[in-house]
């Protein structure tokens, strides 16, 4: 008899191999549709929203987002089990959020776990600690974004305050033993030593929690949002230099951190 998590259903827009960017090693990411943030600066818009959408790129239209079973996409993601294991790696959870998606994401984890895979998640932590408690026993590693300590800005450039975010880093972190905390570094919005230094004072007090990456802004979904009809409301910020880019690696340094660019 087949296990029951193998009938869970979800929604997904996109699956990528040879990831080396979103955890430990190489990684196949699932992207899972819908998310409750409006990241100004979101290189996935089409990820945003749970319903199917059409988007436009290079002339071709198509549709975004398609249901799946763990059944039906499981043996995509075993091709390739032996770089995994060469290289420590295995699947991440991206999307949108896949907090946003209870019933499937776990179900997911746990047969990835149970295959003896290694698991991550990249999450906003933006849900009730209920919800993500039922991902944490089938997580080897966790990226959790802190965007700001300041929540009305957080809000102004989220849609969403970051109370609750900065709650669940806490009680995650006093559960799980591998947490890294990531800041997309975003122009206009957190960008300031102060504010880099504030994030990285707050992760350092969280338990067990030892590495802080710095997640410089770039522009590569720009083009996604015209598919979708959308205006990019960055759009006249440009990158940072690198000069700039290593001040706030300063900044963010001195707090009990291993601290780094990109991750």
């Amino acid at each position: 008899m087949k296990p029951a998590y193998l009938s869970a259903k979800g929604r997904i827009f996109d699956i990528q191999r040879y990831s080396i960017h979103d955890g430990p090693g190489i990684r196949t990411i699932v992207f899972l549709k819908g998310c409750p943030l409006r990241c100004r600066w979101c290189c996935n818009p089409e990820s945003q929203i749970h319903e199917l959408q059409t988007m436009t790129m290079n002339g071709k239209t198509s549709v975004v987002g398609r249901d799946v079973t763990v059944e039906e996409i499981f043996p995509e993601l075993i091709k390739d089990l032996p770089y995994y294991r060469r290289s420590g790696g295995g699947i991440t959870l991206s999307g949108g959020e896949a907090l946003a998606q209870p019933q499937f994401a776990p179900a997911l984890l746990h047969a990835c776990q149970d295959y003896g895979i290694n698991t991550a998640i990249e999450t906003t932590g933006f849900a009730p600690f209920p919800v993500i408690e039922k991902y944490l026993p089938y997580l080897d590693y966790i990226l959790m974004d802190i965007k700001h300590i300041n929540s009305r800005k957080h809000k102004e450039f989220t849609r969403q305050p970051n109370e609750l975010i900065l709650e669940n880093a806490r009680r995650i972190a006093e559960r799980h033993r591998n947490l890294t905390i990531r800041v997309p570094v975003i122009p206009t919005f957190n960008d300031t030593p102060a504010e880099i230094s504030a994030i990285a004072r707050f992760a350092g007090t969280l338990p067990g929690v030892t590495r802080l990456h710095l997640l410089p802004y770039h522009r590569l979904g720009e083009g996604k949002y015209a598919g979708l009809g959308r205006e990019y409301t960055l759009a006249g910020i440009t990158p940072m230099p690198e000069e700039k880019i290593q001040e706030l690696l300063r900044a963010a340094q001195g707090f009990g951190l291993q601290c780094q660019i990109g991750g």
